[in-house]
């Protein structure tokens, strides 16, 4: 038999096939720390290649280590080198204590030359302190990229502002190595992630093997499968907050994370071009001095309301212009969950959901640019330049009146809406409805033929068309007292 007969007939091993570094780059994501290590301590040939390459940690998810975990109980020392063989002395830090267990991880993979591989590091509902956030930002023996840190816990929130005024500072001798920062958001689960690595067609991916055309085959009928598995299940979908769901994105069906502080909007005003974020800052024209007059000018805000592609419901568009993906700057788009597997760029980590070729429009603005002009029922809203703010409903006062008179940016009156012209603003008829659109009012809100006061047809129940629930069964009055 030839050589080259010889070399064919060979059966392709599991080294052989993580050596392949597309193969293993592709692959080494989808598992945990703790199965990579399992594996790499099998045999000394699958540990040459697993720990040698630069790939094996270049994502790392510790949220699900428990060696990574604090404990509620047993023996717990100041961390560092070993986080359980050090008894605990006077001189542990409240920072030393909650970052032991991190510490603990990180000292190990130093030890073995594996961290300063890592380039995306998901720390989520872990215990972090804000000094253990300056070393993974400073210190030279790390180099992440991208970092997540949503729902962590003994996290002091002034601390982490002051850490990151500190690394992005004037005066700082070289730009941080960090350039994402996932804070913001809910943390992802495992389903999120299984989806979002899955949904090749029409989700967010990297490229390489799994572009193939058999690849996207089957991992459209996977994602097709979960989708029925999880809908059979009543489990709830993966949302995109900013680019999918309109309205309030910190409040959004399902989700327990807060909207962040308003000093939150000077950090990220500081990082801007720098440090992107998983939240984004307001470009409505009130908060630039150059589109507005001083005293209507606003402070920096976090953008808070998603408007997606949808421009002003008169004029189409918005002042400040719709942020398209690739044309305009990274500080327009936030960081979009999960962090990208195949990836450690910002790019990678905002790009939107393509259908259709069509690169989607991104319109956000936060609540004081859109007050008593925002819909939340239907989203409908105005920008400044076809309906100042706050004309509402309820304002119906002829033009002539100075007293009641509103003026524009330019100092002329503004006319005041007259009863038969179509009416922009928006008001709270229903505490459920919240703030709506006459067209929503429309629909939903009634006058009592009995009473005259207006209620709302769909969240007062068992209402008519024309008598509110109160007057409809008025004998409960009485028994409602006893």
């Amino acid at each position: 038999m030839d050589e080259e007969n010889l070399v064919e007939s060979q059966p392709v091993t599991l080294v052989d096939l993580l050596n392949n570094t597309l193969i293993w780059r592709q692959t080494a994501p989808y598992l945990p720390a703790g199965s990579v290590l399992a594996l790499s301590a099998t045999s000394r040939a699958l540990r040459h290649v697993i720990c040698d390459s630069p790939e094996t940690f270049r994502y790392l998810n510790l949220s699900l280590v428990k060696s990574a975990t604090l404990a509620d109980s047993g023996p717990i020392d100041s961390g560092g080198i070993s986080w359980r063989a050090q008894r605990m002395d006077e001189s542990l830090t409240e920072d030393d204590f909650f970052s032991g267990p991190l510490r603990g991880v990180f000292s190990k993979l130093d030890r073995q030359h594996l961290l300063q591989n890592v380039k995306t590091l998901i720390l989520d509902g872990l215990s972090v302190p804000a000094e253990l956030v300056r070393e993974i930002i400073l210190e030279d023996r790390f180099n992440v990229k991208i970092l997540s840190i949503r729902n962590v816990t003994n996290m002091n929130q002034r601390g982490l502002q002051s850490v990151l005024r500190y690394v992005v500072r004037p005066s700082a001798p070289r730009l941080p190595k960090l350039k994402g920062l996932y804070l913001f958001g809910r943390k992802d689960t495992p389903a999120t992630l299984t989806h979002e690595t899955q949904a090749l067609p029409s989700g967010r991916v990297s490229t390489g093997v799994m572009s193939s055309e058999g690849a996207q085959i089957g991992a459209e009928w996977n994602s097709r499968s979960e989708l029925a598995l999880s809908a059979s299940l009543g489990l709830k979908q993966p949302v995109d907050d900013w680019w999918k769901t309109k309205g309030n994105v910190w409040s959004i069906e399902g989700s327990t994370n807060r909207a962040p502080a308003s000093d939150w909007a000077d950090i990220l005003l500081a990082c801007q071009g720098i440090i992107a974020f998983d939240a984004v800052l307001c470009r409505g024209p009130r908060h630039d001095p150059s589109k507005t007059t001083p005293d209507r000018l606003l402070r920096p805000a976090i953008a808070n309301i998603a408007l997606g592609s949808r421009g002003c419901e008169s004029c189409g568009s918005c002042p400040e212009q719709p942020a398209v993906f690739n044309r305009d700057a990274e500080s327009s788009f936030p960081l979009l969950a999960p962090p990208p597997l195949h990836a450690s760029t910002v790019r990678s980590a905002q790009k939107p959901i393509v259908e259709d070729g069509n690169v989607p429009l991104l319109i956000l603005r936060c609540s004081d640019c859109l007050r008593e002009r925002f819909c939340e029922k239907c989203h409908k809203w105005w920008c400044e330049d076809c309906y100042q703010e706050p004309i509402s409903r309820a304002k119906r006062q002829h033009p002539n009146s100075p007293e009641d008179g509103l003026q524009n940016d330019s100092g002329w009156a503004v006319e005041a809406l007259s009863v038969n012209a179509t009416l922009k603003g928006v008001h709270q008829d229903c505490i459920v409805c919240r703030r709506t659109c006459e067209d929503c009012k429309d629909l939903c809100i009634r006058r009592c033929k009995d009473c005259g006061n207006e209620y709302c047809l769909e969240h007062n129940e068992p209402s008519t068309d024309t008598t509110c629930d109160w007057c409809l069964y008025s004998g409960r009055r009485t028994r409602e007292l006893f």
